[in-house]
């Protein structure tokens, strides 16, 4: 079937579609060993051979897996070990939420999966992990602006001002921002836990948001992605997640 390059890359859980056109625009992909920079390129994904960063892709033979993980701080949203330890290190049989059979702990540990989106080192909660790149498309493309949510533990309590600045959006590091929605605040001493939710999701967004406006971000959880909810899964642990329950 032809088909776009990056779209093959992405169907075969390399990583998301918009990754793998980074990828390409980088210079690390090859269509029968030649390096393609073009991201209009398109494809026999039956045909021609395909390499990412000199490992030739081959199609997998396991159905798409879907796994909602309960970051700890620490860890990193990556593939690689290169800036941290990563996510994909806290997927082992041991750290299961629910006792599984023998056949789906080998599925699971033999697949080729990556983390949909990111979260910051210092921040914890929920992480979808998958090998299904249309998914990871939908659910990062900003033109779909599924939600997400989180809760965040400021030094201070909200200002009406503030609260307008935040929801009504503003610059951040020579680029704008949309705003965020403030769905409930809470007052515990000192402390104020806020309840927000974000569509667009750029590079440590919500931290920057609240510290441009004086606020220091004690603690960040992402409780929501789409319609999945962390709920009650333990920090470390994770298990199997239907599609239907994402989006």
């Amino acid at each position: 079937m032809i088909i776009r390059l990056q779209k093959h890359i992405a169907d075969l859980g390399i990583c998301s579609r918009r990754k793998a056109e980074e990828l390409i625009v980088a210079g690390k992909v090859k269509v029968n060993n030649v390096v393609t920079t073009e991201l209009g390129t398109k494809i026999d994904n039956e045909k021609d051979v395909v390499t990412v960063n000199n490992s030739e892709l081959k199609t997998p033979n396991s159905e798409p897996i879907y796994i909602a993980l309960n970051k700890p701080v620490d860890y990193i949203t990556s593939t690689t070990d290169e800036q941290g330890v990563s996510v994909l290190d806290l997927i082992t049989p041991k750290n299961y939420f629910k006792p599984t059979d023998e056949t789906t702990k080998q599925r699971i540990m033999s697949a080729r999966l990556y983390p949909v989106g990111r979260l910051d080192k210092d921040s914890e909660g929920l992480v979808l992990l998958t090998n299904d790149g249309e998914l990871t498309n939908k659910l990062t493309h900003p033109r779909y602006e599924h939600e997400k949510e989180y809760e965040v533990i400021i030094d201070k309590a909200l200002t009406r001002d503030a609260k307008k600045v935040l929801t009504a959006g503003m610059k951040i590091d020579d680029d704008f921002v949309q705003g965020i929605e403030i769905k409930k605040e809470f007052n515990k001493g000192r402390r104020t836990i806020v309840t927000v939710i974000l569509k667009e999701g750029k590079n440590r967004q919500i931290r920057k948001m609240f510290g441009s406006l004086g606020f220091h971000v004690i603690s960040l959880k992402r409780t929501r992605i789409g319609k999945l909810q962390i709920g009650v899964l333990p920090v470390g642990r994770w298990k199997i997640v239907k599609k239907e329950h994402i989006i």
